[in-house]
């Protein structure tokens, strides 16, 4: 594409990304093989709510760079392809062996003039585009899963390689938006810190018991990283626990909340800034205690994410971790607060592989499931590796 009505130069994507059906993107991340056919369409609709989250920003019309895309653009080519893609696969269902009409998505992105559309219209009709061909993809009878259809460049799909690369073109974009999508959820807890904090105030049972073990390991007065304090709560039993603990959070709203409460805090993003503890310069921690934080951190992210906090622990150091359990993304809206929020979900295998590759030494995974909402979640204990 040329110069579009943003005013800016935008390359035409020409690459072949077929092979992402045989490997996986070292982008976004995204295993094709992975992915059964009875999960695309729960899959489709999913990321569809990335696109409304980001829509609701004031600045998803606004480019990153001159020759990047602004949020609002991916979303308008996102919904596109929902629909281009509904119709292939309404091609291969009724005929044999179609060949798609070409589509080029950068002279339509000039075409229908994305940077200049609604956002908000634009979130309708993604998330009809999503459902409807997420519809279609449920339609599809077990034995047509094989039927074959040819772009017009030759490249040949079956039903089920089809629907593999129209998810991996989603969750790719979802990625590409991801610095606006990790925004939206700050935004969201930034705007309900207090009501928050007031409804997780108190620790179950067995979290208070998790407390007490950490703090029978370590001793008194060893010092605790807190990723993503809240409305603190955590922090105070580890303290009465007697452990030292330094406070952080992405979110300025729960870190004011935490300094008008008397506590020293700090505006902390784990994936880009410094970790080297203020109150001890140089010295490593003795843990982190990360509870329902970095289950908002895109996927492709935590690796280097925990491999930062390992290398902020000392060896022998331990890891209090607790993420969702489950497969893909999605975004809430449940409970105190009313915005939508992103998670990132996770089974036991992959993220002991990640752990692992991060220098942490898994001494134990929980299952288990919340109190409040029934929630499966995982439940991490690790330690520094190189004691």
């Amino acid at each position: 594409m040329s110069s579009d009505t943003a005013g800016g130069a935008i390359v035409p994507d020409t690459k072949d990304w077929t092979w992402v059906l045989d490997a996986p993107c070292p982008e976004c991340g995204f295993e094709a093989a992975r992915v059964t056919v009875d999960r695309i369409a729960e899959l489709v609709r999913d990321n569809a709510t990335t696109w409304e989250a980001v829509l609701t920003l004031p600045d998803a019309t606004v480019r990153p760079d001159p020759s990047t895309w602004s949020g609002l653009e991916y979303a308008c080519h996102v919904r596109d392809v929902h629909r281009v893609f509904d119709d292939r696969l309404r091609l291969m269902l009724d005929e044999v062996d179609p060949t798609f009409p070409n589509w080029d998505q950068d002279e339509t992105a000039v075409a229908e003039r994305y940077a200049e559309q609604d956002p908000a219209t634009v979130a309708v009709e993604l998330l009809e585009a999503a459902a409807a061909v997420a519809a279609r993809y449920e339609s599809v009878p077990p034995d047509a899963w094989g039927r074959r259809g040819l772009r017009s460049n030759g490249s040949e799909f079956t039903v089920e390689s089809l629907g593999r690369y129209h998810l991996h073109d989603i969750v790719h974009h979802a990625w590409d938006v991801r610095t606006l999508a990790a925004r939206a959820t700050v935004e969201a807890y930034d705007t309900h810190a207090a009501a928050y904090r007031d409804a997780t105030d108190q620790m179950s049972a067995e979290s208070l018991a998790q407390v007490d073990d950490l703090a029978a390991a370590l001793g008194p007065g060893a010092r605790v990283l807190e990723i993503g304090s809240g409305g603190g709560r955590d922090a105070r039993a580890l303290e009465t626990a007697g452990l030292s603990v330094r406070r952080t959070d992405i979110t300025p709203a729960f870190v004011d909340l935490l300094r008008e409460a008397g506590h020293e805090a700090d505006l902390l993003d784990p994936l880009t800034d410094d970790l080297d503890d203020p109150a001890r310069p140089g010295t490593p921690y003795d843990a982190v205690w990360a509870s329902a934080s970095l289950l908002h951190v895109e996927r492709s992210a935590l690796p280097t994410v925990l491999s930062r906090l390992a290398r902020a622990t000392r060896p022998g150091g331990v890891l209090m971790l607790w993420l969702k359990e489950g497969d893909g993304e999605g975004w809430s809206t449940h409970g105190s607060v009313g915005a939508p929020r992103h998670f990132v979900y996770w089974r036991e295998t992959p993220l002991r592989e990640v752990l692992g590759g991060a220098g942490w030494e898994v001494e134990r995974v929980d299952h288990t499931r919340s109190t409040r909402t029934d929630e499966p979640w995982l439940d991490v204990r690790a330690v520094r590796a190189g004691a």
